[in-house]
């Protein structure tokens, strides 16, 4: 068991004190397969190197352990903490992401059926057209434009695509090479 509530509190307050923003927290995987992701941006960039995934991954780890050498254990049992930039088609999780996003290509799943244009559906696929009032609106491919509550998205993420890449900055591989050298050096020890 998990108290996730918890942990993505204490996952943020470790990602603002880096300066970068909570993307998102979350728990996945069965008994001794779990992997707890921490998806976390650099508002400068929308990305995060692997130095600062780095840096941002000792410090949840020793905010977790901390807490559990005070009694207060948030995670039971063994998990993996896996600390990433959210990628050119991250998840769009906050409100913030739909307007930051508006004019680019998105996939919308509700978590239930929702009465559409075209009938009840749950999943939209089309051009973000922003959010007003905690309604996300979508050139949906089938039914045109459709306002959806933010309260009901289940998940969302951007689609991959020439005009998303071209609006994306270079991303950063600094580090990489080092990275991989430490992880072979090890593994031949």
């Amino acid at each position: 068991m998990a108290d996730l509530i918890r942990v993505t509190e204490l996952c943020e307050a470790e990602a603002k004190g880096c300066g970068f923003e909570l993307v998102r927290v979350k728990l996945f995987g069965s008994d001794d397969e779990r992997t707890l992701q921490v998806m976390a941006e650099d508002p400068a960039t929308g990305q995060l190197v692997i130095e600062q995934c780095m840096t941002l991954s000792r410090r949840i780890s020793d905010a977790i352990d901390a807490r559990e050498e005070a009694g207060d254990e948030l995670i039971d049992g063994a998990y993996r903490l896996e600390v990433s930039s959210p990628g050119i088609d991250r998840p769009l999780t906050r409100e913030q992401d739909y307007a930051d996003w508006a004019g680019h290509e998105a996939r919308i799943t509700l978590d239930k059926k929702a009465d559409a244009p075209g009938g009840n559906r749950r999943t939209f696929h089309g051009d973000l057209a922003g959010i007003e009032d905690g309604m996300v609106t979508i050139e949906d491919r089938k039914n045109g434009r459709t306002v959806l509550p933010f309260a009901d998205i289940h998940a969302a993420k951007l689609v991959l695509t020439d005009r998303l890449i071209a609006a994306t900055g270079p991303l950063d591989a600094s580090g990489a090479d080092e990275i991989d050298d430490e992880e072979f050096e090890e593994q031949e020890d």
